[in-house]
C-alpha cells in the first residue's frame, strides 16, 4: 500500500505553483475577471501580497532570484541565455535537501537547476511543447510551434487534456502517487502559460468575450510620451506583423481563458493532495507580468512598467493568516521566507527578507517595508531608438523576440513606494511617476518642483538599495553582521 507523505509543523510540505508572465489584476481576487476561482478560494484562507514585485521582468533572471534570494546584478544571470552562470552559495534546493526534503519538479524550468538536482523531474516543458506521450500531444506541440508565439483567433483544435498545463499536472500527480516514506516534499509546478503563444481550446476560448475584457489603460497613442524602448519594440513588431495591435481584445480573452485552464489543472492537483494539503504551505506566484496590449504592445521587453514588474504572490497553509498585505515585497523574499519556515539559516549572499512574520499577521517596521527595488538590463551601454544592430533573430519575417540585444541593453533600476516610482538608467536619465494618478507611467514628474521632496527621498532610497544589493560573496575572513529576518533597515531612522 502506498504511504502518504507526512509533514510536521516545523517541516511542512511545500507546493510552489508558478505561472509564467501573469499580469496582476486579471483574477477576481485581484479585482479583475473570474479567471482563477480555485486559486482565489485557496488564497482566501491565506495571505495575498497586493504589491509584490519581480526582481527583473525576464524569465531566467527572475527564476534565478526565486531560487537564490538574490537580485540579478548579484547572481549575474541578467538574460535568458545565461542560467549556467548563476552565482550563489546555496539555493532553495540545497537548503531544503539539507532539511530532509524530497524535491520534485514538473513543468517549465528556465533556471540553473538541472533535472538531476531533483528526486523527480517531469519536463522540460517550454512554450512550444514538452515531453509527449501520444501522437496527439506531438501534433499539438507541432501546432504550437506553427503559431510562432502569436494570438490565435480560433480555438485550439485539440482537447484540453493535451494542453501543456494538463500534461504537467499529469506528471505532478504521478510523482505524488509514487511517493513513499515520511519525509516532507517540495513540489514545484511551473506552467509555461499564460505566456505567448496566446491560445486556448474550448470551452476556455469562449469563456471570456473579447468585447467585455478589461479595457487597457493606454494604447499606442502614448508611445511618444514613454521610453524609447517601447517605441523601438512597437516599430519592430509592426514591421513584422502589420496591424498586430488590432487583436488586443482577442489577446486578452485568450489570456483569461489560459488562466482558467491553468486554474482547473491546479484544482486537479489540490484535489489529489486531499488531506495532505492541510500540512502543505502553498506559494502562488509568477515570474513577471505581461503588457497584454498596454502601450500597443504584447509580451514584455520594454523597461520597468508596473504591468511587467508587478507579480501575483500569495501564500496559504498551516500557520498562515487570512489577510491582505500592502507592503512592497519581492520574489527574492521567497527563499529566506522558506529558510525561516523550515528552520534553516540564510545562505551567505541572500539579499531577500523573510516574510514569515508577515505571513503570521505581525506588524512590521516601516523602515524595512516601505519601498521595493527591481532591475533591468544585461549591461553595457544602452542602444538608442534608431539603432538596428544584429540580433539573435532576423529583421525579416514574422518571428521576433521582445527580449533582445536592444530592448535589454544597458542598465535600468527602479525604486517604488506606495504611490511614487523613480527609474534611473545608465545614460543618466531619471523619471518620476505618480502611480495613483498615472498608473501607466505616461507623465514624467521628475522636474515638478512640487515633488522635489518626493524625488529626493526616492533618490536616497535608490542609493540605499544599490548598496544593499551589492554582493556579499565570496565569503572571506570578515564576518558580516546579520539582522533578524534579514531586515537590514529595521529599527533605523531612514529618511
Amino acid at each position: 500500500m502506498r504511504s502518504e507523505p507526512t509533514a510536521s509543523p516545523a517541516r511542512p510540505n511545500i507546493l510552489i505553483l508558478m505561472t509564467d508572465q501573469q499580469r496582476t489584476g486579471f483574477t477576481a481576487g485581484a479585482g479583475g475577471p473570474d479567471s482563477m476561482p480555485r486559486v482565489d478560494a485557496l488564497l482566501e484562507d491565506g495571505t495575498r501580497f497586493e504589491r509584490a514585485y519581480t526582481s527583473a521582468p525576464a524569465c531566467v533572471p527572475a527564476r534565478t532570484s526565486l531560487l537564490t534570494g538574490r537580485f540579478p546584478s548579484a547572481h549575474r544571470v541578467r538574460q535568458n541565455s545565461t542560467p549556467q552562470h548563476a552565482v550563489y552559495s546555496s539555493d532553495l534546493l540545497d537548503v531544503l535537501r539539507g532539511q530532509g526534503y524530497r524535491l520534485h519538479f514538473a513543468g517549465k524550468p528556465h533556471m540553473h537547476a538541472r533535472p538531476e538536482d531533483f528526486d523527480a523531474y517531469h519536463g522540460p516543458f517550454m512554450h512550444e511543447g514538452g515531453p509527449a506521450d501520444s501522437a496527439e500531444e506531438e501534433a499539438f506541440d507541432a501546432w504550437l510551434h506553427e503559431l510562432d508565439h502569436s494570438v490565435a483567433h480560433e480555438p485550439a483544435p485539440f482537447a484540453p487534456e493535451v494542453q501543456l498545463p494538463s500534461r504537467i499536472i499529469d506528471g505532478a500527480i504521478r510523482d505524488l502517487d509514487a511517493m513513499t516514506g515520511e519525509d516532507p516534499f517540495l513540489l514545484w509546478v511551473s506552467f509555461p502559460e499564460p505566456h505567448n503563444p496566446y491560445q486556448v481550446p474550448e470551452p476556455y476560448f469562449s469563456m471570456f468575450d473579447p468585447a467585455e475584457v478589461p479595457d487597457r489603460t493606454v494604447g499606442p497613442e502614448v508611445l511618444d510620451r514613454v521610453g524609447w524602448r517601447f517605441r523601438w519594440l512597437h516599430a519592430l513588431i509592426e514591421d513584422k506583423r502589420p496591424g498586430f495591435d488590432a487583436e488586443w481584445r482577442r489577446l486578452r480573452a485568450n489570456y483569461l481563458g489560459m488562466l482558467r485552464l491553468i486554474d482547473d489543472q491546479i484544482g486537479r492537483l489540490l484535489d489529489r493532495l486531499g488531506p495532505a494539503l492541510e500540512e502543505t504551505v502553498v506559494i502562488v506566484l509568477s515570474d513577471h507580468g505581461d503588457l497584454v496590449g498596454e502601450y500597443g504592445l504584447q509580451r514584455k521587453g520594454a523597461g520597468l512598467p508596473e504591468a511587467l514588474v508587478r507579480i501575483p504572490l500569495g501564500v496559504a497553509g498551516p500557520g498562515v493568516s487570512a489577510q491582505r498585505r500592502a507592503e512592497p515585497v519581492s520574489i527574492v523574499d521567497v527563499l529566506p521566507t522558506l529558510c525561516e519556515l523550515v528552520g534553516a539559516p540564510f545562505p551567505p549572499g541572500v539579499q531577500g527578507r523573510s516574510l514569515l512574520p508577515l505571513l503570521e499577521g505581525e506588524d512590521v517596521p516601516a523602515e524595512e517595508f516601505s519601498t521595493m527595488y527591481a532591475e533591468h538590463g544585461y549591461g553595457g551601454v544602452s542602444y538608442g531608438e534608431r539603432d538596428r544592430p544584429p540580433l539573435h533573430f532576423p529583421y525579416e519575417g514574422r518571428s521576433f523576440d521582445e527580449l533582445n540585444s536592444v530592448t535589454q541593453s544597458g542598465e535600468m533600476r527602479m525604486v517604488v513606494d506606495g504611490r511614487y516610482k523613480l527609474i534611473a538608467d545608465d545614460l543618466g536619465t531619471f523619471s518620476l511617476h505618480d502611480l495613483q494618478q498615472d498608473p501607466a507611467e505616461v507623465h514624467d514628474l521628475i522636474d515638478d518642483p512640487a515633488l522635489a521632496e518626493v524625488r529626493e527621498r526616492l533618490l536616497r532610497r535608490l542609493s540605499l538599495w544599490m548598496m544593499r544589493v551589492a554582493d556579499d560573496l565570496p565569503v572571506g575572513a570578515y564576518r558580516p553582521r546579520e539582522a533578524p529576518h534579514n531586515w537590514r533597515w529595521a529599527g533605523r531612522e531612514i529618511t
